[in-house]
């Protein structure tokens, strides 16, 4: 299959980097701050993770024809923020390198994927639709503040979902950022462009770091991130191994380390807006859009911290309301086939309701919990059934 550009695989993949920047770009700078990075070494932290995003979403997009969409890990970056003080630079890295070998060898063995198969597609869906489901608030939530802008691209949404199909959120998108320029909210003129330069930084390893800050980063990561990643791409039909996408994501952390590249994990929420009926009506198409945002991520890393500036210049009413608009199909569809089936709907639908909490327990976020509730609540009434017999 040629790699043939349209619009609304180029429109979807801007949109997945561009919620991806804005909803979590500013954590990078305060993780990189705590561990003493420069000015100039915060730009090779933003430099690491876009040319590492770009290279596994574009690589294993491309190489399975399935839309895989890698992301930093927010969680991990929060994590880090308190984390990484009192910590030197050095020591930074050689966390990041423990966290990256121990999920390169989550990925090299396979337990990861043979974890997932035990996941029930239901659960899966209930889970993924729970993580988006803020999102969904979110774009009736920016109506208080930008109510024009909000309402003139819902109505160019809805009307674009009959008229243009498959163009609707690029259409959408634009009507946004006119309204937002006519309305002076755009805040672009102190920008200045300049290349991100790669700053070598030498590990050091410090049990109490490795096991106080790389351990619990490596916990938030495979189940903050991989977890509803996998799951993602399982609601959705792809039925890619796990163990190589792992595998990549963890050996790419262990390459760009050095350089600020703290953990590389697979995308959901991004994710989710490269495989939905907006990027493309047919699902094996799909992956020019993970595609496309590849080459988006390799700018982000090429020009650093001013790309990342860029992105902060959109209006966060704007943000939220195009990120929302993008996930209503994906959220509308996850919810049908999580609820689709009786016998598991108690289950699934507290798989849902615990993902979309937001509570965070231990470190670790409700995407993990809302799955451990909603199996607990699947194999408890079992098992009370069997032991009766």
């Amino acid at each position: 299959m040629r790699f043939t550009p349209s619009l609304s695989h180029i429109s979807a993949g801007f949109v997945a980097v561009l919620v991806g920047y804005t909803s979590s770009a500013a954590i990078i700078f305060q993780a990189a701050s705590a561990a003493g990075a420069s000015a100039a070494e915060i730009s090779s932290w933003l430099w690491a993770l876009g040319i590492g995003m770009a290279l596994t979403s574009g690589g294993l997009s491309l190489y399975f024809k399935t839309p895989v969409l890698t992301a930093w890990s927010t969680p991990g970056a929060a994590l880090l923020v308190t984390g990484l003080s009192g910590l030197s630079l050095n020591e930074a890295v050689g966390v990041f390198l423990f966290s990256s070998a121990l999920i390169t060898l989550c990925g090299i063995t396979g337990w990861f994927d043979r974890l997932m198969k035990q996941v029930p597609a239901p659960l899966a869906a209930a889970m993924l639709a729970g993580v988006l489901f803020q999102f969904g608030l979110q774009l009736f939530g920016a109506m208080e503040s930008q109510l024009l802008l909000v309402i003139a691209m819902l109505l160019t949404f809805l009307l674009g979902r009959v008229l243009l199909p498959r163009y609707v959120i690029p259409l959408t998108l634009a009507v946004g950022l006119l309204i937002a320029a006519l309305q002076g909210l755009l805040q672009v003129d102190s920008l200045s462009w300049e290349l991100a330069m790669p700053i070598w930084t030498w590990p050091a390893f410090s049990l109490p770091a490795l096991i106080g800050v790389g351990l619990p980063l490596f916990i938030v990561t495979m189940a903050s991130q991989n977890l509803p990643g996998l799951a993602v791409l399982r609601a959705n039909g792809y039925e890619t191994p796990a163990s190589p996408l792992i595998t990549s994501t963890g050996i790419t952390g262990l390459i760009l380390a050095p350089f600020g590249g703290f953990a590389f994990n697979l995308a959901a929420i991004t994710a989710a807006i490269c495989m939905g009926k907006e990027a493309d009506p047919d699902p094996k198409r799909r992956y020019l859009a993970s595609a496309w945002a590849g080459f988006f991520y390799l700018l982000t890393g090429i020009f650093g911290a001013t790309v990342a500036a860029l992105f902060a210049a959109f209006p966060s009413q704007l943000v939220m309301a195009i990120a929302g608009l993008a996930l209503l199909g994906t959220i509308s569809s996850s919810l049908s086939a999580a609820l689709r089936d009786e016998a598991v709907r108690d289950a699934a639908l507290i798989t849902f309701l615990a993902t979309a909490s937001g509570m965070t327990l231990f470190g670790v976020g409700s995407a993990f919990w809302g799955l451990v509730a909603g199996l607990l609540a699947y194999h408890l009434p079992m098992a009370v059934a069997a032991m009766r017999k």
